[in-house]
């Protein structure tokens, strides 16, 4: 499928991969639906729950979800309001169904644990082309993401150059290629039985330094950013089970990136609640505050 390149409110379409195709498409209700869209990179179908916007020209915000990747059941679309906030706003909202401890990003070798892990392709140059082409979409784009998606979000605006122009990382842990940065990353990969060798080779190594957030955060500049975090404590907010120590180091990771990010003079928005421990009630909240900083950069 190969679209043509369209300029409209100030973005532009992505040109679609000509191997990747909508595989299949199934309604869930109202404006809501599931596109499933076939990824070369990884040689699979990918399942896509996307709220479409009322009209053509809108703009789009993919939204990641935490460390199940949303096949557990546990997901924006599965635990908060998204459907019914998002109802009436101009933005086509995506959000893709796996990932389930990969980082949501490119492994440099195929893992007995998580398989074939091309997520940072799929979503910066795979998925983006077939969304505007199939929803006539504007070509701006934002994305989101949670817990461990957080940093994830950051390192693909980083790396997606132009792709997306805002982002949103809500209660998550930025890393670096530094011991703590290296442990706490690898700790995700291979709680899904991974090999962290097999996602960027040796620790601390030349791939680890290419997605050190810290370090490469300069590249965020004339981005929206937009960063929240609590304490830990539980709070009125919460909803869910409530898991105080990871919003406890979420909430100091978070703080240190909003420091990195203040050094650079880059601007940002930064949340610390007072309480929030890790519930999708403390990120329905998030996403809420988020929303206007968002939908100001994409037009929405």
């Amino acid at each position: 499928m190969v679209c043509a390149i369209v300029a409209s409110l100030g973005g532009v379409q992505a040109k679609a991969d000509p191997g990747v195709y909508v595989a299949g498409e199934a309604p869930l209700g109202g404006s809501a639906a599931r596109i499933d869209v076939y990824s070369p990179a990884m040689d699979r179908v990918i399942q896509n729950r996307v709220i479409k916007a009322a009209g053509a020209g809108a703009p789009t915000l993919y939204l990641l979800t935490g460390l199940g990747g949303g096949d557990d059941g546990i997901s924006w679309w599965d635990d908060t309001d998204v459907v019914q906030f998002f109802a009436d706003k101009n933005v086509n909202v995506v959000m893709p169904v796996g990932g389930a401890f990969t980082l949501y990003t490119d492994w440099i070798a195929d893992d007995p644990g998580v398989g074939r892990v091309r997520w940072e392709t799929y979503l910066t140059d795979e998925l983006p082309g077939v969304i505007d082409s199939a929803l006539g979409a504007s070509g701006r784009n934002a994305i989101a993401g949670v817990s461990m998606s957080a940093s994830s979000a950051l390192d693909l605006t980083i790396r997606g150059g132009s792709r997306f122009d805002a982002v949103a990382a809500l209660s998550g842990c930025p890393w670096a290629a530094d011991p703590l940065g290296i442990g706490m990353a690898s700790a995700q990969a291979v709680r899904g039985g991974g090999n962290p060798g097999n996602m960027w080779g040796v620790p601390g190594g030349a791939v680890w330094r290419e997605h050190d957030v810290f370090a490469n955060a300069g590249r965020l500049a004339g981005k929206t950013i937009f960063l929240s975090a609590a304490s830990g404590l539980p709070g009125g907010l919460d909803r869910g089970l409530p898991m105080p120590p990871v919003e406890a180091i979420a909430g100091a990771c978070t703080a240190a990136f909003a420091n990195r990010l203040g050094q650079l003079g880059i601007p940002a928005t930064y949340v610390h609640r007072p309480t929030g421990s890790h519930t999708w009630g403390q990120w329905e909240a998030d996403l809420r505050e988020a929303w206007p900083h968002l939908a100001a950069a994409i037009g929405a």
